[in-house]
């Protein structure tokens, strides 16, 4: 969830990209399945999102950015340690906690306090389901990839779209069901172990430098979603070396969700 905060931008380069790519129908040899992140990837960018917020409610930006600034940069950074962020993602937390310890730290812009009670629910109110990336995730699994959701959940237990899941994952791993979060090598290696592959044979795709950097230490291919044009060009790369390999069991366009431990809770 990195990307709450700003960031600079990439080059903005469509090419007339559309959704329905064809590069799945020959795929490499190794890569077998596909894992991609929830918010920033398969809805709108997560900065976008928390600024609509801010200005709906006239959120001071400081105040916003002196409260989220340091605990990102421990969630996601090299340095580490822990911020209310990770407990909020391993689902440690009740919602109503967190949003009380933010609350505290933000103002208004003209100084008054900013209201506890649903602030997750108001801060990613604003979020929106990419066609285009859905339609990438579809072809994909239809081509015989194994497909995968790996989300660090903030909370909100009925914010994902369940009722898509089945159409477009073989499995579902929400960081605050499981109690582990990106970028967290265990969380990994749960998702892909889910999936019955090896790190190796999957491609992770993720909005967030840190998850990135952390999932090829751990051994999965990866992109850096920026836009989906972007992300189409750089999986058609990876997949371009030789004719699709289906991971045992694959079913096409609606098989259910597979071993997954618990259902998913949250925007990311």
């Amino acid at each position: 969830m990195a990307g709450i905060l700003p960031a600079a931008t990439a080059d903005r380069d469509t090419g007339g990209w559309s959704p329905t790519i064809g590069i799945v129908a020959e795929s490499s040899q190794g890569v077998r399945g596909i894992i991609l992140d929830w918010g920033g990837v398969l809805t709108n960018p997560i900065l976008d999102v928390v600024q609509v917020w801010l200005r709906s409610e006239q959120i001071d930006a400081d105040s916003y950015l002196a409260a989220m600034r340091p605990w990102i940069q421990q969630a996601y950074g090299p340095g580490g340690g822990e911020s209310p962020v990770h407990a909020l993602e391993r689902g440690e937390v009740p919602d109503s906690d967190f949003e009380q310890i933010l609350a505290a730290l933000l103002v208004t812009v003209d100084g008054g306090p900013v209201a506890a009670a649903g602030l997750l629910r108001r801060m990613f109110a604003a979020s929106a389901l990419q066609d285009d990336m859905l339609d990438l995730v579809r072809e994909l699994r239809h081509s015989g990839l194994r497909t995968g959701l790996l989300s660090n959940s903030w909370g909100i237990s009925d914010s994902y779209p369940r009722h898509l899941f089945s159409e477009l994952f073989d499995d579902v791993v929400i960081s605050g069901e499981v109690g582990m979060r990106k970028p967290e090598e265990r969380i990994f290696s749960l998702a892909a172990g889910r999936l019955g592959l090896a790190p190796e044979q999957c491609v992770f795709i993720d909005d967030v430098e840190g998850n990135i950097t952390a999932a090829r230490a751990f051994g999965f291919m990866a992109v850096h979603h920026r836009e989906p044009a972007l992300t189409c060009r750089e999986l058609s790369r990876l997949l371009d070396a030789g004719p699709a390999a289906p991971a045992p069991g694959a079913a096409g366009d609606a098989a259910p969700i597979g071993g997954t431990v618990a259902e998913p809770t949250g925007p990311q």
